[in-house]
């Protein structure tokens, strides 16, 4: 119980003198007190049941008031720490980057925050690497487009492309057209090759360059590469420890990253890999049992295995509880609630299409961050020409990609409707990300078999 002066400093603690040391001496602290059962704490402390709910209560009603009167503080390290903000001043600290489009900065509610996590999801090759590197550039531009400030790249797979970085200096409009102009010198790169060195340069190097050069965003790109490579490599053990160990890692990492965010008013975007999602059905009635496979990561719990459940005891419908809860229109699996958070399957024709994908790490990963962008890429096929002379048409060929960036879930802006519908259309240009115009059924149609 020794750290519920700390927590709470005002707290009268004279009022339960009688079940403090009990408390302290079982090492029950005050998170045990809001988030556990009363009568599982007093079995543990040997208290009465009445008297540890009325100190859960105080407690709780105490940390009410913190969180939603105005005034009190907290003393932390040589610092006083507010518990609580105004309306006011989370207006006054909201601050984002442009993403220098302004489609594309109205659909993300002004650009991307500071003080939050943001993520940009998508497969190899649907602009996730562009839209980061304009990221690293419009944060030094003055306000309201950027925070005249530095950035920092932290790689996990290969270094900063400072060839596209110079393209964009020389050829994107709204970077010539400013003043002072961005610079690479403003842009500080670290490749951290393993998940130790990762947490060694958040934990001290971050903290010290955000002081010595007044660092407004960091990019961690990608945030799946060392945890992939750390527990996904071959010969590791596939058992329900390692992926507990895992899941622990990735909540540390998400707290550290929202320590940083919030303390420094920092925006935080980590790049995130995708796998392929297989349907466990073709439609929505036919029960299946789920097989999990290695091509996505939320299966790799069961290690490729079918997963069978026992049947239940409690009565019901004739129909099975294997069937029922198998089944991919159950509302209970997880291939049925994916499409909320994942911004692929949300649209009730593509909920068993066969290029749903899945943002890597999982559900655990996914309550980590504030904001998810979805960059989705869909194909555009013409018709290929076997002669020249006969004008004859052979297979379709690949004409080019159409891309999108789509909202998934977001605390400051709406998220996008089911499907594209809301989605922002974007093309990777020379001079940078640029979004598309409005085209008529017409003239769409004229790219499409």
């Amino acid at each position: 119980m020794t750290d519920l002066i700390v927590v709470l400093p005002g707290f009268p603690t004279q009022d339960y003198l009688r079940l403090l040391p009990s408390l302290e001496r079982h090492q029950i602290t005050t998170a045990d007190l809001v988030t556990l059962e009363a009568v599982d704490i007093a079995k543990r402390a040997q208290l009465p049941i009445l008297d540890i709910k009325r100190l859960c209560d105080r407690v709780l009603e105490a940390l009410q008031d913190g969180l939603y009167s105005h005034g009190p503080t907290r003393q932390g390290a040589g610092n006083s720490i507010s518990l609580t903000k105004s309306g006011q001043d989370v207006l006054n600290a909201w601050n984002t980057i442009s993403t220098l489009d302004d489609k594309l900065d109205s659909a993300l509610g002004g650009g991307i925050p500071t003080g939050y996590i943001t993520e940009v999801t998508g497969e190899s090759g649907a602009g996730k690497t562009q839209f980061l590197l304009t990221l690293l550039l419009a944060v030094q531009l003055p306000e309201p487009r950027g925070l005249s400030s530095h950035a920092i790249y932290i790689s996990t797979e290969s270094a900063l492309p400072t060839t596209r970085l110079s393209q964009l200096l020389r050829s994107h409009p709204a970077i010539l057209s400013s003043e002072p102009r961005p610079t690479l010198d403003a842009i500080h790169s670290i490749v951290t090759p393993d998940l130790e060195s990762q947490d060694h340069i958040l934990r001290f190097q971050v903290p010290v360059a955000i002081r010595q050069y007044g660092i407004r965003l960091i990019i961690l790109d990608s945030v799946a590469a060392n945890y992939r490579a750390e527990f996904e490599r071959p010969g590791a053990q596939k058992s329900g420890a390692n992926m507990a160990q895992r899941s622990a890692d990735l909540v540390r990492l998400g707290n550290l990253l929202r320590d940083i965010a919030r303390e420094h008013n920092i925006a935080i975007v980590v790049a995130n890999q995708v796998a392929d999602r297989f349907s466990v059905g073709g439609g929505t009635s036919s029960p299946m049992v789920l097989r999990n496979t290695q091509s996505s990561p939320l299966a790799h719990r069961s290690g490729g295995r079918e997963v069978h459940f026992p049947s239940s005891s409690i009565p019901g419908p004739p129909s099975s509880m294997t069937a029922a809860v198998s089944s991919s229109n159950s509302h209970m699996s997880l291939d049925h609630q994916q499409r909320w958070f994942t911004g692929w399957g949300d649209s009730p024709e593509h909920m068993y299409s066969k290029d749903l994908k899945t943002p890597s790490l999982g559900l655990v990963w996914t309550t980590q961050i504030a904001c998810r962008i979805a960059l989705i890429k869909k194909p555009v096929y013409g018709r290929g020409i076997l002669s020249e002379e006969d004008g004859e048409h052979g297979e379709a060929v690949l004409k080019r990609w159409r891309r999108w960036m789509k909202i998934a879930f977001a605390p400051h802006t709406p998220s996008a409707g089911p499907g594209l519908e809301g989605a922002v259309e974007f093309e990777i240009l020379g001079k940078g990300l640029l979004s598309v115009k409005e085209k008529s059924k017409e003239e769409d149609g004229d790219d499409l078999i």
